[in-house]
């Protein structure tokens, strides 16, 4: 049984920091063992070369290049940072199946929200001239985020670590977008995650480790990786009422697809 990993930052500084031997020793391990597909997502400019970077050595991760909502409040010259987005996007070399992660990030109560729709919605616009789907990050903007993907009808994508309604879910879906579940799916006070994957598709869904981030239950609080997919993909097999080994077929088979994987 094996799994496709929609979604990871391996080039995050934690890995080097928790790590004794080394981030490529664990991805080289992972797709030995259970791993069949890493998307390795930038947030930047300089971490999408770095996801890249790690991409190249690896014969089956891919990347996603963009600027993630949260990266925004580092940068400043919006036409040079699209311009390095499109130029990594096009380079054959950098193996970009998507652009990403963008959307909008709430969380924090200094949040420049212009600033971020400003990076979102050129970021869609980027996406639409290039023919390229895109990741995309949601974090208590829920309304905001259907405002701009609903302006963009000829963009699809995905929602990563999917945390909006059952409803948002399901227009998503009717407006041709993906919906990813990560480790939060696993968490015990996790009821409305599993209420929307209960509601979707099966050939919907992709699952995601969103690494070092967000290890589900029983491994919360952990460094997170690839492997840990098997406790997210039990969880979503448990709620599709399918076998572990079809819903990794599925998630997999899925994944290839949205991001057009031979």
């Amino acid at each position: 049984m094996k799994y496709f990993d929609s979604h990871a930052h391996y080039y995050d500084e934690r890995f080097a920091e928790e790590l004794s031997g080394g981030v490529d020793e664990l991805i080289g391990a992972l797709f030995s063992d259970s791993i069949s597909y890493i998307v390795n997502i930038g947030t930047s400019p300089e971490t999408s070369r770095q996801a890249a970077e790690q991409a190249r050595r690896f014969e089956n991760m891919y990347t996603a290049i963009g600027i993630h909502p949260s990266d925004t409040r580092f940068l400043s010259d919006i036409d040079s940072e699209l311009s390095d987005i499109e130029s990594l996007v096009k380079d054959k070399s950098n193996k970009c199946v998507a652009l990403g992660e963008i959307g909008l990030d709430y969380h924090y109560p200094d949040t420049d929200k212009a600033c971020q729709a400003r990076y979102f919605e050129a970021q869609m616009e980027l996406a639409r001239s290039l023919n390229i789907p895109v990741c995309i990050h949601d974090r208590e903007s829920h309304g905001d985020i259907m405002d701009m993907i609903r302006r963009f009808p000829d963009v699809t994508g995905v929602l990563h670590s999917f945390s909006g309604s059952a409803e948002m879910a399901e227009e998503l879906v009717s407006l041709g977008y993906m919906i990813s579940f990560s480790g939060t799916l696993t968490f015990t006070n996790a009821r409305r995650p599993r209420e929307v994957a209960a509601v979707l598709p099966q050939d919907k869904v992709l699952i995601e480790t969103d690494c070092p981030y967000l290890a589900p239950h029983p491994k919360r609080g952990t460094l997170n990786h690839s492997g840990n997919l098997v406790y997210t993909n039990a969880c979503l097999a448990s709620i599709f009422g399918i076998t572990p080994e079809e819903c990794a077929a599925i998630t997999e088979n899925n994944a290839k697809r949205f991001y057009q994987i031979n």
